[in-house]
């Protein structure tokens, strides 16, 4: 399969790789492929998709360390608790410099242009809006109406979609970006 990519130009090579443009070099880097011990280690498979998407929720919708698991802050250093996997999961506590700790953190904190989830098919950002509208078509579902727009005017129509009581009120937009809002914060501009 390889090889018929590379017949069929579909394959690109940048930077080291650039050598493998020549046919006599490409056969001799597949070649050498060929002769490799590969080592495949294959896990036993997800129970169904509820685990996948919990395991995968992991990453995609958590920071690298929870608040919950600092422990103290004191004279520089942080101290924080984590879970042994390889003695039985027991919880233990590490405490570390705040620059090492900040470091290890931020090791966790994507590249600017980068993404931790990409769509794909219907979801895929160049064609989502026909794709979406299409799906609706197909399945008979009304489009859907943005409770933050003039679509809906009156506030009494802009429920709360938890708990179908409360009523939403925008009160702004935050900008990507901006600093995050902590409790105290939100108290105050309440007060104010």
């Amino acid at each position: 399969m390889l090889r018929r990519a590379y017949r069929q130009k579909k394959l690109r090579f940048r930077g080291a790789f650039a050598r493998l443009r020549q046919p006599s070099e490409f056969d001799r880097f597949v070649g050498q492929l060929k002769h490799q011990k590969w080592v495949v280690h294959a896990k036993r498979p997800f129970g169904g998709p509820e685990q996948v998407l919990k395991y995968l929720a992991r990453y995609t919708h958590r920071v690298a360390i929870s608040n919950g698991r600092l422990v103290a802050m004191q004279d520089g250093r942080v101290t924080f608790r984590w879970r042994d996997s390889a003695h039985g999961n027991q919880t233990k506590l590490m405490t570390l410099d705040a620059v090492e700790f900040i470091r290890r953190f931020l090791l966790h904190v994507l590249p600017a242009g980068f993404v931790k989830i990409r769509h794909f098919g219907f979801l895929a950002n160049p064609q989502r809006r026909e794709a979406l509208k299409l799906c609706r078509a197909l399945l008979q579902t009304p489009e859907p109406i943005d409770p933050l727009t003039d679509a809906q005017p009156k506030p009494a129509e802009r429920r709360c979609p938890c708990c179908g009581v409360g009523t939403l009120c925008l009160i702004g937009l935050v900008p990507a970006g901006a600093p995050m809002l902590t409790l105290g914060s939100v108290a105050a501009l309440n007060t104010s």
